[in-house]
């Protein structure tokens, strides 16, 4: 459940106009505080993001669905349809289970070192739909 904090920022944020990913971005940023705090876990960094950005569209973000496999995009579906509804009591035992399950998981996926290699990665994906003068201009820079 992710602060009331974080929310209201959030809802600050759609009230400002910024976009959905924006205000997602203040879920992901709590999840990399719990990975480092060593409230839970994380495989990889894309696995943190994605338990933030499932938290954001749970909390009434209208982030869509990314252009993933199918069962990411039933995944977010669901987070989203689960924002829009009131909130079910969820159960005590499928909490424990995934706070367990997290809590296994290595702590390494919010370290600064993995962040940059992913955010230099997604970047790099990115590239290749701008133009080339774009990709020459990122490509001297290093």
């Amino acid at each position: 459940m992710p602060s009331r904090k974080v929310v209201e920022r959030a809802e600050e944020a759609g009230r400002e106009g910024k976009s959905p990913s924006t205000q997602a971005g203040e879920f992901v940023r709590e999840e990399i505080h719990h990975i480092r705090e060593g409230k839970h876990g994380a495989r990889s960094t894309k696995q943190a993001i994605a338990i933030g950005l499932s938290k954001a569209r749970r909390a009434g973000v209208q982030l869509p669905a990314p252009p993933a496999s199918e069962r990411t995009r039933e995944a977010a579906a669901r987070d989203l349809a689960a924002g829009r509804n009131p909130r079910r009591k969820v159960s005590r035992k499928r909490s424990r289970a995934v706070s367990a399950a997290l809590k296994r998981e290595s702590h390494s996926a919010a370290s600064t070192t993995a962040l940059i290699r992913q955010a230099q990665s997604s970047a790099r994906m990115r590239a290749g739909g701008r133009s080339a003068e774009a990709r020459t201009r990122s490509n001297r820079r290093g």
